[in-house]
């Protein structure tokens, strides 16, 4: 069986599965007065793409405004969906418009909260981790990482990644890889 058959054999949820491990979105904008690096909606719109003709699969983001009469702010749901033509597995993200931010017109704000929201949308769905963003006042200590073993659970979906074309470094960057388990998948 080819990559193209085994592909299209895969669940949509086994697809979004490979695109979550295998997706990198850089951190292409710069914060020129908080002097850091972020992402935007845009570039993790880029970073997708490769993975749309690959997997057979489409991604949409679409917005719905809601007016919350109690706190007196519009709030805008942003909604990420990934589809096989087939079933769909969905994403949200909520964000409030601050009405009384200073220094931008009423377009700039509904569009900074629309912006915020599909990037989080998006984030939720590809499982993108953002601790190093300025919401963060202090990046995450380095965790270790999770030894995997011909026995784990996770070990079925590593192998299935690398017979999908995947590669064995972007396994190793998530798990350290006991022996027999590196045996095993430098073989597929």
């Amino acid at each position: 069986m080819d990559k193209k058959e085994v592909i299209k054999e895969l669940t949509l949820n086994e697809k979004l599965s490979l695109i979550q491990v295998e997706m990198k979105a850089k951190k292409s904008r710069f914060n020129s007065f908080g002097k850091y690096n972020f992402r935007s909606a845009e570039d993790l719109l880029e970073a997708v793409k490769p993975y749309l003709t690959k997997y057979n699969v489409s991604v949409t983001v679409n917005e719905h405004l809601i007016y919350e009469a109690n706190n007196g702010f519009p709030i805008i749901e942003s909604m990420a969906t990934i589809s096989d033509g087939v079933s769909e597995i969905r994403a949200t993200a909520i964000v409030g418009v601050d009405l009384d931010q200073k220094g931008m017109q009423m377009p700039q704000k509904f569009g900074s909260a629309s912006s915020y929201g599909k990037k989080y949308a998006l984030g939720n769905l590809f499982l993108i981790d953002d601790t190093q963003d300025p919401d963060h006042s202090k990046a995450e200590p380095e965790t270790k990482k999770t030894l995997l073993t011909p026995n784990d659970e996770a070990f079925d979906k590593a192998q299935q990644f690398i017979v999908n074309g995947g590669s064995i470094d972007t396994i190793k960057k998530k798990y350290e890889l006991s022996p027999e388990a590196q045996a095993i998948l430098t073989k597929l």
